[in-house]
């Protein structure tokens, strides 16, 4: 709506609350640097980027603690800059994001209780869903569970607790290779993070930095076609790659297939079939007196999950709704413990095991002194002491960083270059396919979060379909590499805690570079030739005009 000056200038209602009109839109001060003062911000960002991509060669104080010490170094460098004149001020409060931080808090305050609330629950379910005797079908049921997994509750999750699981898996079926089991859990966790603006940090950041508004059921029907032709892809590069594993005593592509298609069975295959059932029939007696059926906790977890989806489709705001939902199940969850959960006995037991009688005390006249009453655990000791509050400091602090250097206006200088002609047409065809190569690029250079921020910064009147683009190939481009994306950083470290050392850089490439090159381009065609993002800005009137 249009308001007076007297009144506060030109606002808008956007996101469901009101904003004023540019407040996320970058704005230029470039020309108020001085070169000494460009050179001294790009000196600073870019030691910090060196010391967050290699965190452990100076000091161990962690990525998080690096990004928000940058932060802060940069607001002091900034001031003396501009008391010294040789650059501007610098709102360092602007370019802190808010919406990806309350919902990171909200996703990652969800996905714990759903986890944490009750043993052999939904999420214990979903683990013994996994397993399967056959290796191809266990592979394959990795890529479904992590690639809805992602897109419904963000990839880093589904990662942090899966990645115990898979390894867990290919020790109970002795695999000789746990690395297409990995990367069948890392890959499709970046694909389908890209299915929705929840599934992944850079997508939640690409909404809230947009210019126009981009819905969650708008985002996700462009994604359905591209993400889909990915997965294929992505999957069938590893059927055939890891085939000695994943089909043994297979002799080749033909026989794979008939294996997936027509049930056909290798004699190894066959044999591990019959050790798996063999080493279970002395369990199955044991896992049916256990196994009780759904519990009224996971049906309320089902129902919970259910309308948390809904939210986010009927468009409510994904803040409020993350945050809201893991509020729920947090004030659950404490209810369940405190009125529900048998209460801990402290029994003491002699050498024999047999149970000792509490002890007594006496005061100094002989009377019993009547035991103390134990203090209530709360949820700020317990679960919510597992939220990730460092991953929220290293976004602030990369922010921050990030804000500073794209107020000098060399992010802006090095995209013009690179886009050449292209740079006033980048997601029209043919430029589109150069313009994804750079994104990949810098993606796993700098990292897609940063990438996305300069890009905002270089961009900020871009159309939904622009960012649509630039979600597509930052999520996919995590798979180029392993230092490409957060999550497959998550599932070495989760793997090497228990002993699996498989998944490295070196080992990696040879799938993650020919299978991100070909999901890439195919889904880019894909979502070039078939989207529903205007490629115009509704707000700016461009539409209006193309009508």
């Amino acid at each position: 709506r249009n308001l007076s000056e007297a009144d506060g200038g030109v606002m808008e209602y956007t996101r469901r609350r009101h904003r004023f009109l540019g407040e996320y839109v970058h704005v230029d001060v470039s020309g108020e640097f001085s070169l000494f003062g460009k050179l001294t911000i790009t000196a600073i960002y870019f030691a910090f980027w060196v010391f967050l991509m290699f965190p452990n060669w100076f000091l161990p104080i962690g990525r998080p603690g690096i990004a928000l010490g940058g932060g802060l170094s940069m607001v002091v460098v900034r001031y003396v800059l501009l008391v010294l004149g040789h650059g501007p001020s610098f709102d360092a409060p602007k370019v802190i994001i808010l919406e990806p931080l309350f919902l990171l808090f909200g996703l990652m305050l969800t996905t714990i209780y759903l986890e944490k609330m009750e043993r052999g629950g939904l999420f214990d379910k979903l683990r013994d869903s996994l397993d399967d005797p056959v290796n191809w079908k266990r592979s394959a049921k990795i890529m479904l569970m992590s690639t809805i997994g992602s897109a419904a509750v963000m990839n880093d999750s589904v990662v942090l607790i899966f990645s115990g699981v898979v390894v867990d898996l290919c020790v109970r079926h002795k695999v000789a290779n746990s690395l297409p089991y990995l990367l069948s859990l890392a890959t499709t966790a970046n694909t389908g993070s890209a299915l929705t603006m929840t599934g992944n940090p850079q997508n939640i950041l690409i909404v809230s930095l947009a210019y126009d508004d981009i819905s969650w059921t708008e985002f996700l029907m462009n994604m359905v076609i591209p993400v889909t032709a990915a997965s294929i892809i992505n999957a069938v590069m590893l059927f055939l790659y890891y085939s000695g594993e994943l089909f043994p005593g297979s002799s080749g592509f033909f026989e794979c297939f008939g294996i997936i298609f027509s049930g056909n069975r290798t004699p190894e295959m066959l044999a591990q079939e019959h050790a798996y059932h063999a080493r279970n029939v002395a369990k199955q007696t044991d896992v049916e007196e256990q196994s009780g059926g759904w519990s009224i906790w996971s049906k309320i977890q089902i129902v919970l999950i259910t309308i948390f989806l809904i939210c986010f489709a009927v468009g409510l705001d994904v803040c409020v709704t993350s945050i809201c939902a893991g509020a729920i199940l947090m004030v659950l969850a404490a209810w369940k413990r405190q009125h529900y959960d048998p209460k801990p006995q402290l029994i003491e037991y002699d050498a024999e095991g047999n149970a000792l009688p509490p002890k007594k005390m006496y005061d100094m006249d002989g009377n019993e002194i009547e035991p103390e009453e134990e203090e209530l655990v709360t949820e700020s000791e317990t679960t919510l002491t597992e939220v990730d509050y460092g991953l929220l400091m290293l976004f602030i602090g990369q922010f921050i960083l990030i804000g500073s250097f794209d107020d000098t206006g060399v992010p802006q200088g090095f995209f013009s270059l690179a886009m050449g002609g292209c740079a006033e047409q980048m997601t029209s065809v043919p430029c589109v396919y150069w313009f994804v190569l750079v994104i990949t690029i810098l993606s796993n250079v700098a990292s897609n979060v940063p990438v996305v921020q300069m890009l905002a910064a270089t961009f900020p009147y871009a159309t939904p379909y622009d960012w649509v683009q630039v979600a597509f190939s930052a999520t996919i481009a995590g798979n180029l590499t392993m230092l490409g994306s957060a999550a497959n950083m998550i599932v070495a470290f989760q793997a090497a805690k228990v002993g699996d050392r498989t998944f490295t850089s070196e080992r990696h490439a040879p799938f993650g570079i020919p299978s991100t090159i070909l999901s890439l381009y195919a889904g880019t065609f894909l979502l070039s030739t078939i989207h529903f993002a205007p490629e115009c800005s509704a707000k700016l009137g461009e539409c209006d005009e193309e009508a």
